[in-house]
């Protein structure tokens, strides 16, 4: 699995590399859980992007439900468990929640993580926003090495799963 290492995606060279290797992650993807999310453009992307897609809607155990199209539009199905396997998990969470993310990613054999703030590099709000903290990008980056996983942070996945035209 490749990971988006390296500097902040910044300059447009290194925007590039990053949806590149953002790409490459997703090229490897088949099943995604979304943990939270800025808009509904993230599952129903994901979902026209030909991804299997799950969701944790809430802090229960049954509290997954899975999205699929519907004709033609996405639709949310309660699902009322924990999905067995995924491929990678992508969350729109506070840092203090990463490590349990990070440990459930693990334990439903991801291989990836992509973490997404909602920020912009003015820290202000906006669903697509993916600035995240030096500091906390280096440790959430961290955290994933150290399960395993490939990490994202600096690429907002609607954006990358259109970059990469048709289903997976």
């Amino acid at each position: 699995m490749t990971d988006a290492s390296g500097p902040r995606a910044s300059g447009a060279a290194e925007a590039l590399a990053a949806l590149e290797a953002a790409a490459r992650v997703l090229a490897e993807t088949r099943s995604v859980l979304v943990i939270d999310w800025p808009s509904r453009d993230v599952p129903a992307s994901l979902v026209f992007g030909g991804f299997r897609v799950f969701v944790k809607g809430g802090p229960g155990p049954a509290d997954y439900a899975a999205w699929e199209l519907d004709s033609g539009e996405p639709v949310s199905r309660p699902l009322g468990r924990e999905p067995g396997r995924v491929d990678l998990v992508y969350c729109h969470r506070p840092f203090g929640e990463l490590p349990g993310i990070v440990a459930l990613a693990g334990r439903l054999g991801a291989r990836a993580f992509w973490w997404q703030t909602g920020l912009t590099s003015g820290r202000g709000k906006d669903p697509s926003g993916c600035w995240t903290p030096p500091d906390q990008s280096r440790q959430a980056r961290e955290l994933a090495a150290a399960a395993g996983l490939a990490y994202i942070d600096d690429v907002y996945i609607a954006d990358a799963v259109r970059a990469r035209g048709g289903p997976a």
